[in-house]
Formats: C-alpha cells, sequence, structure tokens
C-alpha cells in the first residue's frame, strides 16, 4: 500500500470517527440537560420565550463560535431533551442564519492594502450579510403573527418522521445508546455531573466538528478549487447547487463563502455572480442540524431541522427576484467603505462590533 493511500485511509478513518463523535454529543447534550431538572428547562424556556431575545443570542453566539451549524446543532439538542420549544428554537436559528457571515467579513480584510481590492472583497464579504439581515427582517415579524415557518416546518416534520425512516431503519440508536449510558455512569462518580457532562458534550461536539471539517477540506481541496475555477460562476443554477453541495461537504458556509472572497478581491468574479453561491450555502449548512436530529430520534428536533430549512427557502424564493436589495447595499458599502483609509478602518470595525453589542440587549427585551 502506497503512502498516499494509507494517509487517505487514515483521513477516511478520522472521517468516520468525527462523525460519531459529533453523533454522540448531540445525543449526550440532550441527555445532560434532562438531568437538571424541571426547574432548569422553565428558566430555559423563560429566557428564549421573548422571540426577540432568542434572535439575538442567535446572532450573538453565532458570531463568537462562527459556526450556524454548531448553534442549530446545540439547539436541537436542546429542543430533544425538552428544555426549548420549538416556537423559541426558531427565532435563535434566524439569528445564528445572520451571526454566522462575519467570518467573510474578516477575509475581507486581507485586502485593506489595495482600497480598489478591497472595495471588491468587502462587498463580497459582505453580500451574504445583507441577504440574511434581509431576510430576517422580512420574515421575522410575519413568523410572529402567522407561525408560517412552524407550520411548514411541523408538516414536513410529521411526513418525514411518520414515513418510517427513523423508526424502521435507525442503527444510530444501537450505536450510541450504550456509550451514552457508559457515560453516565462514569459521570455519576463526580459532583455537578449534569454541569460538567454537558461541558464534556460541547466541546466533544467542537472537536468533533474541527476534525471533521479539516479532514474532509483536506481530502477534496484541490478538487474544490478545479471546481470555483472552471464550473463555479458559469450560471446562477450551477453556482447555487455547488454551494449546497460544498457546505454540506465541509459543513461550513463560512468556509464555502470565504474560499470566493479572495477571488473578488482580485476582479476575477463579481459579486452578481457570488450572490447564488452563497444562497447555496445557506442551505448546505441545514445538513448538520439534520443530521444532529436524527441522533436524537426525537419528532420534535427533526421539526427544528427543517425549520432551518424551510426559513432559508423562503428567505430565497423572496430575495433572490429581489436580489438587487442585497447586492446594491453591499456595493454602497463596499464603496464608502474604500474612499478613504479613515472610511475604511471606521466601516470595518462599526460593521464587526454590531454583531457583538447586542449581547446587552438581551437583558432589555
Amino acid at each position: 500500500m502506497s503512502k498516499s493511500t494509507k494517509s487517505k485511509l487514515l483521513k477516511a478513518i478520522i472521517i468516520i470517527a468525527a462523525t460519531y463523535l459529533f453523533l454522540l454529543s448531540i445525543k449526550l447534550l440532550g441527555h445532560s440537560f434532562k438531568l437538571f431538572g424541571q426547574d432548569f428547562a422553565e428558566a430555559m424556556i423563560e429566557m428564549t420565550s421573548n422571540p426577540f431575545a432568542g434572535l439575538i443570542i442567535g446572532i450573538v453566539a453565532t458570531s463568537l463560535i462562527q459556526s450556524s451549524s454548531t448553534t442549530t446543532s446545540i439547539v436541537v439538542g436542546l429542543v430533544a431533551g425538552g428544555i426549548l420549544e420549538l416556537s423559541g428554537a426558531i427565532p435563535i436559528i434566524m439569528g445564528a442564519n445572520i451571526g454566522t457571515t462575519i467570518t467573510n467579513t474578516l477575509v475581507s480584510l486581507g485586502h485593506i492594502s489595495n482600497r480598489i481590492e478591497f472595495k471588491r472583497a468587502f462587498s463580497a464579504g459582505i453580500v451574504h450579510d445583507f441577504f440574511n439581515i434581509c431576510v430576517v427582517v422580512v420574515l421575522f415579524p410575519l413568523e410572529l403573527k402567522f407561525h408560517f415557518i412552524e407550520d411548514t416546518a411541523i408538516l414536513l416534520g410529521d411526513g418525514f418522521f411518520g414515513a418510517g425512516g427513523l423508526k424502521l431503519f435507525n442503527p444510530l440508536k444501537y450505536i450510541l445508546e450504550p456509550v451514552i449510558t457508559f457515560l453516565h455512569v462514569l459521570f455519576a462518580f463526580l459532583p455537578y455531573m449534569e454541569i460538567l457532562m454537558m461541558i464534556f458534550s460541547i466541546i466533544l461536539m467542537f472537536t468533533a466538528l474541527i476534525f471533521l471539517i479539516k479532514s474532509i477540506r483536506s481530502l477534496v481541496l484541490t478538487r474544490i478549487e478545479i471546481i470555483i475555477d472552471r464550473y463555479l460562476f458559469r450560471n446562477d443554477v450551477l453556482g447555487f447547487l455547488l454551494g449546497i453541495l460544498m457546505t454540506a461537504v465541509v459543513q461550513s458556509s463560512s468556509v464555502t463563502t470565504s474560499l470566493i472572497i479572495p477571488l473578488a478581491g482580485a476582479g476575477l468574479v463579481a459579486i452578481r455572480k457570488i450572490f447564488p453561491y452563497t444562497l447555496g450555502a445557506n442551505i448546505g449548512t441545514t445538513i448538520t442540524a439534520m443530521l444532529a436530529a436524527m441522533a436524537t430520534q426525537n419528532e420534535v428536533a427533526i421539526t427544528v431541522a427543517f425549520s432551518h430549512l424551510v426559513f432559508n427557502i423562503f428567505g430565497i424564493l423572496i430575495f433572490y427576484p429581489l436580489k438587487f436589495i442585497p447586492i446594491g447595499l453591499a456595493e454602497y458599502v463596499g464603496e464608502r467603505a474604500s474612499k478613504s483609509t479613515r472610511n475604511l478602518v471606521v466601516f470595518t470595525v462599526v460593521y464587526i462590533l454590531l454583531y457583538f453589542v447586542p449581547i446587552a440587549l438581551i437583558f432589555l427585551v
């Protein structure tokens, strides 16, 4: 066996192991929250019963960890553990969509020494932000009034769960439950076992995702570069589909959208061709939540995962025809930010701070 083959085999084993640990962490998170008891559950639900607080929590949490996949996976675990209700989960997921896009802005700073390149890169970086913000501005109040995302997700969740996919063939239960039982017995000897188990499950989730993303990325990086160079921006449909595929593979919309910022800065691709790709990334990032929901074997958790998908689909249906709005806003801000060095610094700092300042508002809503 050649050295190259051994390396690929090792990476494949790491991917399988990381996927298992990720599924285990989701299941363990829900199990740990159940151990906190009814008082904790009521306090958690009360905190997120205000949808505005839930929205802000989603934005801030995802801005800090830079992974909407992780945020929505945690939400799925909370719902599966009975800690969070579906109506409280949806605003958090909306906020997560906004919070994950700050990476693009940070990547665009690599072009800060060249004003023209920075204008292109910054505009390309924030078009994803403006799309997600526009979608939330439109759909958030409509969801509060009519609950159409929740109702659609429930309908899809009932159909998926009722189809028997999880009931008739669910090996996850048999490969996860014994380990959960073992860990429960192990943590039972420790003080504050609920807190320690929760912390352990979150650390395990982060670690598994890091290994999973790095291993997959190293296996397909060369192929991804070829796809970007030859095919990605040929037309909107292809860009959209590749955005879905690449994000589903690396499980990070931040990674897939950040990949194209240097290309935009170099003038190789226009913002109008980048836009469909970012929409596809929004769909691809929901795969992790779907995977996490399957691990919980919980019907409501599956519905939460579908609500993330439904939210993004409705957003695309509305703002792809109106793409001139997020694209125009991104181009305007990029133009203003690149006018002078002072504008460049001010716009960048203010823009990034807007993601973190809302944490203070959690205590006001």
